[in-house]
């Protein structure tokens, strides 16, 4: 069954927004989880390998899992008592 890749990119693009959402409303917890759920929507093409492909696309999806990473730090660190 061959994958639609516009769908991949909405559900990207909405999981990401979400998420941005839940970081303005200072729920960390939430914010993480639907940043790494976005990560599963590769937006980029997902044939091609790690390595051939752009750097920019790289970077994004690198700076993507460190915002992911931080929102999950936060909702660590904010709730250890």
């Amino acid at each position: 069954m061959k994958s639609n890749p516009n769908i991949y990119r909405l559900l990207y693009a909405g999981f990401t927004l979400f998420g941005i959402y839940k970081l303005a409303t200072l729920n960390y917890g939430e914010a993480a989880m639907h940043l790494g759920i976005a990560l599963a929507f590769d937006p980029f093409d997902q044939t091609i390998t790690w390595k051939a492909r752009p750097l920019w696309q790289r970077a994004w999806l690198v700076v993507h899992l460190a915002l992911c990473a931080g929102a999950l730090g936060f909702e660590i660190g904010m709730n250890d008592k």
